[in-house]
């Protein structure tokens, strides 16, 4: 059972970004149910380790714990889909929204379905550049954050964000 001190450090620390874990689960395993229960084993670690563990920066630490414990559970339950790389060549811009007034059904549904396609393209892209993707564009993290959560150095996340950001480039030119 945890103590006192732990729940109320695990309210503090980890609550405020239970949206950003989730969201990263569910880019990683694609799937809701399944990003449910990995952040639920995620906050029972968590919580676990409050008890000993010195925290400074709550968010990427609770993204690596996200992280590993998806890693965990696809391994277990998805093993074909983990395939784990020495060098990223194996595997092999900022998109911004204007808002000019209410769009017309006919640019709604363009508008849907380029959002389908970029969510297929990215949920394409090898785990090791859709995670330095997802931590990047969707949970905002700083390339330092990422690799503190993914354990590789600053330079790695960049290389892996510009494959990722080619590779989109490369399946998605037609939208604009």
């Amino acid at each position: 059972m945890a103590s006192e001190l732990a729940r109320r450090r695990f309210a503090e620390m980890v609550l405020p970004h239970l949206d950003e874990a989730y969201a990263l689960a569910r880019w990683l395993t694609g799937n809701a149910a399944d990003a449910e229960d990995v952040v639920q084993d995620a906050c029972i670690r968590a919580l676990q380790a409050l008890e000993t563990t010195p925290v400074l920066r709550p968010r990427p630490w609770l993204l690596t714990i996200v992280r590993n414990m998806t890693f965990t559970w696809l391994t277990k339950n998805r093993p074909k889909m983990v395939q784990p790389i020495d060098d990223e060549s194996e595997a092999a811009g900022s998109m911004h929204v204007v808002a000019s007034g209410a769009p017309t059904p006919e640019e709604a549904l363009i508008a849907a379905a380029d959002r389908d396609r970029v969510r297929t393209a990215i949920a394409a892209l090898p785990h090791v550049f859709r995670e330095a993707l997802v931590m990047r564009e969707i949970n905002g993290l700083s390339y330092r954050d990422i690799a503190e959560a993914i354990g590789v150095p600053v330079g790695t996340v960049m290389s892996r964000l510009a494959r990722a950001r080619a590779i989109l480039i490369g399946e998605l030119g037609g939208i604009g």
